[in-house]
């Protein structure tokens, strides 16, 4: 006897994006990240649940909060989080944080050279946007502190070098991720085909070095800056994440404290994404990392990378072991305000997915690919933003889309196939990167140590600025089917913007 799938009366229709939706405009409103979280769950739950009581709580708690938390990929994810946690600690207490910040004084000396380094550290740190967020920021919190860079500012440029540069490294998680969604095609060709097309997150990178070498900030981060440079890094009372133990403030802590448990960690995390990946059994390095388990590679190697800092910091006597022992339940308390966000953002998501929100945006851009080719790019990539914005992923966004433009272009033009799926990337890192529910944004809080809704109420107008200028460049795009002369235009476009914007603000 076969049994009939339940689907809610709301399934894949507009109602679909209404939780997500509604967290996003109560985070925004009252500041408050966790209830908004919530309320967004519950509202799904309700939705799924025809407004019945019992089931609404039995899939908001057993196939929501459970169902993310026993989900074995969250679980590495989580794991990671909290060794990263343990490792930024047993750094600070050794005293290489502030040894490191120490002697990054003797080389950088200004503002803008503080932000210009942790671009850099951020673009070679390509491997993994978790990895990338909270890696930068545990290295260049002590460098931009003592330079006066806001909080708020050091997360814009973590987050801004994490999925963005992420997305056009081959050698990545997130190249895997794609590679897997175009099926029918050689996925891993396609994905570096799309590169140079990938406007958002080459502007994005413009950006970031137009903003600081020219000093135009504008909307809310105006004000953080402007508040740094008087001392106040923060802006705000909000101190969500702890220091993640106190550093060392004598000078016996060496530099090397610092910079080899970061190369321990990046070598032990590689190691561990190809092992995933099937590396040591047979298969070449670019076919492991792109079959690899990100999730347990990098929760295989930050393990295998803690064990290693420990004795090294025993056999130095940077720590005891006593003292590395200390730093696990405060590395794990640095670590609670990121996982119970990422928890509920999960959560939420799962809610979004009961309710058929991919199949109601399938129909849409299945209804919308056979008129309008042309603009098919800019359409894609706004419909991309607008998703991944909605339901804090990126990766999901691939999922839905991405089959769908293969679907349409494959065998057809090919060339067109490339350009939207860039779109179709460049949209969905764009609507993650400033979405407050997406797991990098929360991420990069977390490594910046900022106050979550600062780093989102700050970095959207400048992500806004960029998603605009990327949306002209595709249809651009669209009519002259070739990368260079839209990225020419869009970077002249970007420039000429940021530098009107701050013209304008200075008035």
């Amino acid at each position: 006897m076969e049994t009939t799938q339940y689907l809610p009366q709301m399934y894949a229709t507009f109602w679909a994006l209404i939780p997500p939706v509604v967290a996003i405009v109560l985070a925004l409103i009252t500041k408050e990240v966790y209830s908004s979280l919530f309320i967004g769950i519950v509202i799904g739950g309700l939705f799924y649940s025809d407004f019945r009581f019992e089931m609404t709580m039995n899939h908001v708690f057993q196939d929501g909060l459970v169902g993310v938390l026993t989900d074995p990929y969250n679980m590495g994810i989580l794991i990671f989080l909290v060794v990263l946690g343990i490792l930024v600690c047993m750094m600070n207490k050794a005293g290489g944080s502030a040894a490191f910040g120490r002697w990054a004084t003797k080389y950088i000396k200004s503002r803008a050279g503080a932000q210009l380094a942790t671009i850099l550290l951020g673009v070679l740190i390509f491997i993994d946007d978790y990895f990338n967020c909270l890696t930068v920021g545990s290295v260049m919190r002590p460098v931009t502190d003592k330079h006066q860079v806001s909080r708020a500012k050091l997360a814009y440029l973590i987050d801004a070098t994490a999925a963005p540069v992420c997305i056009i490294a081959p050698i990545s998680s997130w190249a895997a991720a794609v590679t897997g969604f175009v099926e029918g095609e050689d996925g891993f060709s396609v994905f570096i085909r799309a590169i140079p097309y990938n406007y958002y997150a080459l502007l994005t990178i413009v950006a970031m070095v137009t903003i600081v070498l020219l000093k135009c900030d504008f909307g809310s981060m105006k004000v953080h800056e402007e508040n740094a440079l008087k001392g106040d890094l923060f802006t705000t009372p909000e101190r969500p994440y702890g220091a993640g133990g106190d550093e060392t403030q004598d000078e016996k802590g060496k530099v090397m404290y610092l910079i080899l448990p970061i190369i321990v960690l990046i070598v032990c995390c590689v190691v561990g994404m190809i092992y995933t990946g099937g590396f040591f059994t047979g298969t070449g390095f670019v076919e492991a990392f792109s079959g690899c388990d990100a999730s347990v590679g990098l929760m295989l190697g930050s393990f295998s990378a803690l064990i290693i800092i420990i004795v090294y910091y025993m056999v130095t006597g940077a720590l005891k072991f006593k003292e590395s022992m200390e730093c696990v339940p405060e590395g794990f308390k640095a670590m609670v305000p990121a996982i119970m966000i990422l928890t509920f953002a999960w959560t939420l998501k799962a809610m979004t997915d009961s309710l058929g929100a991919k199949e109601y945006v399938a129909v849409l851009i299945g209804g919308a690919s056979d008129s309008l080719l042309s603009l098919l790019p800019a359409i894609i990539f706004v419909v991309a933003c607008l998703l991944a914005f909605a339901t804090g992923t990126s990766w999901g966004t691939f999922g839905i889309l991405i089959p769908i433009v293969v679907h349409t272009f494959s065998g057809t033009n090919e060339t067109m196939m490339i350009i939207s799926i860039s779109a179709c990337m460049a949209g969905a890192v764009c609507g993650d990167h400033c979405s407050p529910i997406s797991d990098t944004t929360i991420m990069a809080s977390a490594g910046a140590q900022c106050h979550h809704l600062n780093h989102v109420s700050t970095q959207l107008p400048y992500v806004v600025v960029v998603a605009a200028v990327s949306f002209v460049t595709y249809i651009i795009a669209g009519f002259a089917q070739n990368p260079v002369l839209p990225l020419s235009i869009g970077v002249v476009l970007m420039i000429g913007s940021l530098v009107g914007i701050k013209n304008l603000s200075q008035r």
